[in-house]
């Protein structure tokens, strides 16, 4: 490119002001560029941080509330869907009120419902807090890169970017550490109640340095019936994933789900083609590479939160690890993440992103077949090979997401295209936890049986095999109070063994799908509007 060309921001139409409408320059602290940074960075990190934080709290919250295999599911399932249908509609509503203003309620909500989850006493309120939770997380993702949009001079706006993308790699790969502290020496609603003050500390930093930013000409409708049937669509998508083991594939009720899906995407595709402000402008997928990019990401998270589900049950019920000796277990893939990071996006940078996401992936690919030969005693050594591969692989994508997407997109749209990133890596989470969790209960329910009559266990009416196969699950072995030393170990081992098989199916699909994410990743390239896709305020 010979020129740098303006990019809107605002939504004004590419006539954006030096100064965004609605604001004045900033003077001293308030709307320093950095400060700024620091600000929403504190926000972003709990958002982040909640996605993977809460995995390790799993088995306790499973344990202190009874929760079953698949309400436990929707305590992940609910945050991320919350996260992934609302970011798109939040940007817009912060181009319509500011992204102060929503930065700081979004802030305000998350710690809030925090608290609120920390408070409750039964797994449906976690599930539903955890849902309001994902909501106001939403507000705060894209108003923060909106406000690094407003504040930073174009020359340094990459860096900035690139700092905001390490908080969230850095958080959601540190999540099971911290998670592993809280949940062993305080207890899993510390794990919650943590927001609070890190709540209480972005709004204090917000109002305090955070400078108001309105887009010029902002939208004055809201595609609500856009928002209802994208809902409704991935709600029967993974409540029909979630029920299949327990009604069977075959069963009417599952494929009923599924089709309802299916005709509310189809609705929500139709309708977007109609609606003046769509929330999903269909015309941002005729670019190959930027779908490719939604796709790679959407792939990338079902391989990654579906994969560490199941390795937090797998480190503290089958090798009786602490929740923080689990999180600890899981140091090289949080360190190999941001040790890879930096380096990832020096070579997209000189290189494209294409070889780089799709050594990504494959990386990924290879790291998920080695989770998948993990036994029952396997030793730290070889796990923390396959950890810090998954951790390496996942880097690339993390951080070439947003030139992908981003740089191949429509200038005018540059705001919206981001928006998707996130939302496409929630819904790939949220997809990936149904996805695996549906593969790994058709597992265990199908060798559980078989298992139990070759260990030479007394056989077990239906009722109960349905409740020794939700606890075999989450790696539990279902051993009832009273029972000799000698049976309860034919037992355990029968769970363990179980849950293995399940886990190893469940590692293999994630390995396949990786394995489609690096085709995927060769048609990514990068955008003509890359450079400019920074979101620069100037020409």
């Amino acid at each position: 490119m010979t020129s740098q060309t303006t990019i809107d921001t605002t939504g004004s139409g590419g006539k954006a002001p030096a100064t965004p409408s609605g604001a004045t320059p900033g003077k001293g602290l308030r709307g320093h560029p950095w400060l700024t940074l620091i600000t929403v960075a504190v926000g972003v990190m709990m958002v982040a941080l909640d996605g993977t934080i809460v995995a390790i709290a799993n088995p306790a919250i499973q344990k202190d509330l009874g929760a079953t295999f698949a309400e436990v599911q929707w305590i992940t399932n609910g945050y991320f869907l919350a996260l992934a249908v609302s970011l798109i509609t939040a940007g817009k509503l912060g181009d319509r009120f500011g992204h102060r203003q929503t930065f700081l309620i979004g802030v305000v909500g998350f710690a809030a419902a925090s608290g609120a989850i920390g408070l409750s006493d039964s797994i449906a309120f976690v599930v539903i807090f955890r849902v309001l939770q994902g909501l106001f997380g939403a507000l705060l993702m894209p108003a923060a890169l909106g406000l690094l949009r407003a504040t930073f001079p174009a020359e340094k706006l990459n860096m900035a970017i690139g700092i905001w993308g390490m908080v969230i790699g850095a958080s959601t790969a540190g999540g099971p550490i911290l998670g592993g502290v809280l949940v062993e020496h305080v207890n899993w609603q510390s794990v919650f109640f943590i927001n609070v003050p890190v709540g209480v500390l972005a709004v204090v930093l917000g109002v305090w340095i955070l400078l108001d930013h309105r887009a010029e000409n902002a939208p004055r409708s809201f595609d609500l019936l856009g928002i209802a049937l994208l809902s409704a669509a991935m709600f029967c998508l993974v409540w029909a994933l979630i029920k299949a083991p327990e009604w069977g594939w075959g069963d009417g009720r599952t494929w009923a789900f599924i089709i309802a899906s299916v005709v509310g995407f189809a609705l929500f595709s139709f309708w977007e083609t109609k609606v003046k402000e769509p929330l999903i402008p269909l015309a941002l997928f005729r670019s190959v590479p930027l779908s490719a990019g939604v796709v790679l990401m959407i792939l990338m998270a079902i391989a990654f939160m579906g994969g560490l589900f199941f390795v937090t049950f797998y480190l503290q019920n089958v090798h009786g690890m602490s929740p923080i000796d689990a999180g600890l277990h899981l140091l090289p893939l949080t360190g190999m993440m941001i040790v890879g990071s930096p380096l990832a996006g020096a070579m997209i940078t000189k290189v494209g992103p294409r070889i780089p996401l799709a050594g990504g992936m494959a990386l990924t690919a290879i790291a998920m077949y080695g989770m998948s030969t993990l036994e029952t005693d396997t030793g730290s050594g070889i796990m923390s090979v396959w950890f810090a591969l998954l951790g390496l692989g996942l880097a690339p994508v993390m951080v070439g997401a947003t030139e992908v997407i981003v740089g191949n997109a429509p200038m005018e749209l540059s705001g919206v295209a981001g928006g998707l990133q996130q939302a496409a890596m929630q819904i790939g989470g949220s997809l990936g936890t149904a996805v695996l969790g549906a593969v790994m209960a058709s597992k265990v329910d199908s060798d559980l049986a078989g298992n139990w009559t070759k260990a030479g266990l007394p056989p077990l009416t239906p009722e109960q095999e349905h409740q020794a196969s939700e606890a075999v699950q989450v790696g539990v072995p279902p051993v009832a109070p009273g029972t000799p030393d000698a049976i309860a170990a034919k037992i355990t081992g029968v769970a363990h063994d179980t849950f293995i098989s399940g886990m190893s199916a469940a590692s293999l699909v994630a390995a396949g799908v990786a394995v489609v994410a690096v085709l995927v990743a060769f048609l990514t390239k990068r955008g003509e509007n890359a450079d400019a896709g920074a979101g620069a305020a100037h020409i």
